[in-house]
């Protein structure tokens, strides 16, 4: 062979072997081309599934935000409309709730807390947007639950409910979220099953006590996997455990809820998990403006991925049997509205706003002055409202006077809407904070509370009534321990890794 016939033949395959190589170059642009397509066509598919519901029946008068966190208001709606009615959704064509909680998700990104609300909860309805455009007049003493159904439409009405839930709270809440029977059927069946645990055997007639006979059982005692219309069926069971009441319910709600999301985690927050959870979810799913893209709803559930499950808590809010309904407890619940304005964990520290639990009070401010007794010193130019938030008559006017002899301006003296109050609390608007801070300075073991309201007002609790003397502004400053009623709170709040057979009946 010559010279040429070698450079020939090692041409050839110097070029065979770059073939393979080019091929194979080839498959895999095509395959991140097909990937990207797929991702876009799923996304563009979730989009296509997300309902919203209308901006403008939220009401213009609102809570200021918080000290940090944001704030998920979740219903559960039971309406027959679509694809529920094969699922046993309510009666008629009008949309009822009879599951809510807010979730609270620290600004830590660390810590979230799901406050439940019984749906029997007497409550004061706001005036609410009706589909024609005309508001309605508020409603005192009503049951919770009403709020979804004003307007009498087949979806409800969650711009009522959020507009209820800021009123009785004082929390802004950023975002609503709406999960019909179908889609929580769906999203249950997505993640493969959720572990459940029943106290006792339960049969057909207990999920509906209209039924003449006990019927087949439907479940039996003890843990076991649930999806579909199974896991349905578990979250709805009212009758034939504990008292049948609504809060046992809301006990077992909350640890499937807990239970979701550790599947969920142990599956791990990826694609694979998440699109087809996604998918199922918002199929049947009405969220606010602020949520109406895949982009969104998916950012928003990796920024729960570093929670950890024992910092998951859910608890209810704090309430007493009134007949037949629920009343609200103050002031534990005022506690409780208050931690999460400031961003306060159940067991009163700090996750990334103001108080912080071991910070260093505020320093005092040049215009406080360096007065060392109680009564006297500088004029501080701050206007407060004192409240007498006790059952000791003349408070109030005791600690103004003694506030206008510090100097300060007290604007007017009343009694608190309860009288149940153990710390004193120092509420403030906007851009009050540090003015704030000077006033809870003088009152032993205050706390700051951000409020939607204007200027800065306290109201005194039992700590101030115990010793009704002000505090040297260097020697106090406000609490950063767990405030008042937050420890029993953090006592009976369940986590997403407590074991799925404890707490789950109430009676």
């Amino acid at each position: 062979m010559t010279a040429s016939s070698h450079r020939a033949v090692a041409g050839n395959t110097g070029r065979g072997r770059r073939r393979p190589l080019r091929t194979a170059g080839i498959v895999a642009v095509s395959l991140l081309v097909l990937i990207a397509a797929g991702a876009g066509w799923f996304y563009f598919k979730l989009n296509g599934n997300i309902t919203t519901f209308g901006a403008d029946g939220v009401s213009p008068q609102r809570p200021a935000e918080g000290a940090g966190g944001q704030n998920v208001l979740v219903i559960g709606s039971d309406s027959r409309s679509g694809g529920n009615s094969s699922l046993g959704g309510g009666d008629g064509d009008v949309g009822r709730s009879d599951t809510a909680f807010l979730l609270h998700i620290y600004g830590d990104s660390k810590h979230a807390v799901a406050v439940s609300i019984p749906r029997d909860t007497l409550v004061e309805i706001p005036p609410c947007r009706l589909p024609d455009g005309r508001w309605t007049k508020p409603q005192h003493n009503a049951m919770f639950n009403a709020a979804f159904s004003v307007g009498e439409s087949a979806k409800g009405n969650p711009a009522c409910t959020q507009n209820t839930v800021e009123k009785l709270s004082g929390v802004r809440v950023d975002h609503t979220v709406v999960v019909d029977f179908e889609g929580f059927s769906k999203m249950t069946s997505a993640v493969g099953g959720v572990p459940v645990c029943l106290p006792k055997d339960i049969y057909e007639g207990d999920l509906n006590p209209n039924r003449r006979s006990r019927g087949e059982r439907i479940f039996a005692k003890g843990p076991q996997n649930v999806s579909g219309q199974q896991a349905l069926d578990y979250v709805r069971i009212r009758h034939g455990i504990g008292d049948n009441s609504d809060i046992g319910r809301i006990q077992r709600q909350q640890a499937f809820v807990g239970s979701l999301i550790k599947k969920v985690k142990d599956q791990g927050f990826n694609p694979g998990t998440l699109l087809p959870l996604a998918n199922a979810a918002t199929q049947s799913m009405t969220v606010d403006p602020g949520l109406d893209s895949a982009d969104k709803l998916l950012s928003f559930a990796m920024s729960l991925k570093d929670i950890d499950l024992h910092n998951t808590k859910f608890i209810t809010l704090p309430w007493r049997y009134q007949g037949e309904r629920v009343a609200i407890v103050h002031p534990a619940a005022d506690t409780l509205w208050a931690d999460i304005k400031a961003d306060r964990t159940l067991d009163g520290k700090n996750a990334g706003g103001a108080g912080a639990q071991g910070s260093p009070g505020p320093s005092p401010s040049p215009s406080s002055g360096s007065e060392t007794g109680t009564g006297t010193g500088t004029g501080t130019d701050i206007s407060i409202a004192v409240y007498n938030g006790t059952t000791k008559t003349g408070l109030a006017a005791r600690a103004a006077d003694q506030l206008k002899s510090a100097g300060f301006t007290v604007t007017g003296t009343a009694t608190a809407r309860t009288q149940g109050h153990t710390a004193t609390t120092v509420e403030y608007g906007a851009g009050k904070e540090a003015e704030a801070k000077a006033v809870a300075a003088r009152f032993r073991g205050a706390r700051l509370v951000p409020t939607a309201a204007a200027g800065v007002k306290v109201v005194l609790g039992t700590t101030y009534a115990s010793e009704p003397t002000l505090e040297s502004p260097a020697s106090s400053a406000p609490s950063a321990g767990p405030s008042p009623g937050s420890s029993k709170i953090a006592d009976s709040a369940r986590s997403a890794d407590d074991n799925i057979c404890s707490g789950l009946s109430y009676g």
